[in-house]
């Protein structure tokens, strides 16, 4: 499948799934560490932010009390050191949409810690956003998690800005410049290879490269 350049939020809008039911849309967004999920997921929100949320799936990574209790802390990014179990319940409690705010967590990244019951779903939210680098991971938990959303998108684009992206915010949130380079090296590549691999199972592929956001 080729991927689809979106360059702004005209082009985006024409994008979006829609509903014939006036049932809530789950659209997942997908892609290697640094690819831009952030950016498409947010964009997304905007083009209606009293109709839609934003569930990332960072706010499921495990406290680092409990990566270091399985060895883990070291490899803080894997899969293996989120709840993915603990997502897919709460996608399942947000499409069901109780009628009521549902929290979900999110990702302190300054703490390096996830936050909890700090995302509001409102029961108006009929487009639910969540984005993560593993939703497409054929693996218990994540499978779950899959089956919850309408569409997957999954982020495309050039490798080496990528990269550079993923020092360039590890240095910003407190690493140096060598200690960055070497997690990139050693842990967020050999996610992004697990996550390129998944390229395939998604509904749309898409490239932001030459994406512009809209003036506020």
């Amino acid at each position: 499948m080729e991927a689809q350049q979106i360059r702004d939020t005209d082009a985006l809008r024409r994008l979006v799934p829609r509903s014939a039911s006036g049932q809530r849309i789950l659209l997942g967004v997908v892609g290697a560490p640094g690819a831009g999920k952030t950016t498409l997921a947010s964009a997304l929100v905007a083009l209606d932010p009293r109709a839609s949320a934003h569930v990332p799936m960072d706010g499921f990574h495990l406290a680092d009390q409990a990566l270091n209790a399985l060895g883990l802390l070291g490899r803080k990014g894997a899969p293996e050191t989120f709840d993915a179990h603990g997502y897919a319940a709460l996608l399942a409690r947000v499409r069901r949409n109780p009628g009521h705010v549902v929290y979900a967590p999110a990702f302190e990244r300054t703490l390096e810690q996830p936050l909890a019951n700090a995302l509001p779903v409102a029961p108006s939210a009929a487009l639910v956003v969540t984005e993560g680098n593993y939703l497409l991971l054929d693996a218990p938990g994540w499978r779950e998690a899959r089956e919850q959303l309408d569409e997957v998108w999954f982020v495309d684009g050039d490798q080496e800005v990528r990269r550079r992206r993923l020092v360039d915010r590890h240095i910003r949130f407190g690493k140096d410049a060598r200690a960055a380079e070497e997690w990139v090296q050693r842990v967020d590549e050999p996610n992004a290879a697990l996550v390129g691999a998944t390229r395939s199972a998604a509904d749309r592929i898409v490239d932001l490269s030459q994406w512009q956001p809209a003036e506020s």
